[in-house]
């Protein structure tokens, strides 16, 4: 989580150098950076316990976390799409961190700030208790 941290910071100072980059809200999007990093790492080591080899290792980032992210308005407003799939985006759990990262750079955001930050730490602390469980039975762990 701390290289992911340190990389996020990089890129963005060094962007700074070709581009002006207003950040609206610093400590919001430093809030989404740690958040969302702690997060994906419990969730690396949660995949990298149940994987028992390279093809489980994959499934998951290439045929989940993937299309989530194409379909979680990235490059996109969730508002441009038809009401149906506007509806349907809100349970891509990527919106609420794409959302909360654009609130906290352009004060513009698809959902709420409150939301995403709720689904975040919700996340999070989904993936905190997959951990400790994992860590309490020994799942994998042990022979």
């Amino acid at each position: 989580a701390t290289k992911s941290i340190i990389i996020g910071l990089i890129i963005f100072v060094t962007a700074n150098f070709f581009v002006t980059i207003d950040l609206a809200h610093p400590f919001i999007a430093l809030l989404f950076l740690v958040l969302t990093s702690i997060s994906f790492c419990l969730f690396g080591f949660i995949l990298g316990v149940w994987a028992d080899g390279w093809e489980k290792l994959t499934v998951v980032p290439v045929l989940v976390i993937m299309p989530l992210t194409f379909l979680g308005g990235t490059f996109y407003s969730i508002s441009m799409l038809p009401e149906t799939w506007q509806t349907i985006s809100l349970f891509n759990p990527v919106v609420y961190l794409i959302s909360g990262f654009r609130w906290a750079f352009y004060e513009n955001a698809d959902v709420s700030i409150w939301i995403s930050i709720a689904s975040t730490v919700g996340f999070l602390v989904v993936c905190l208790f997959a951990v400790h469980w994992i860590f309490k039975t020994g799942y994998r762990l042990r022979d």
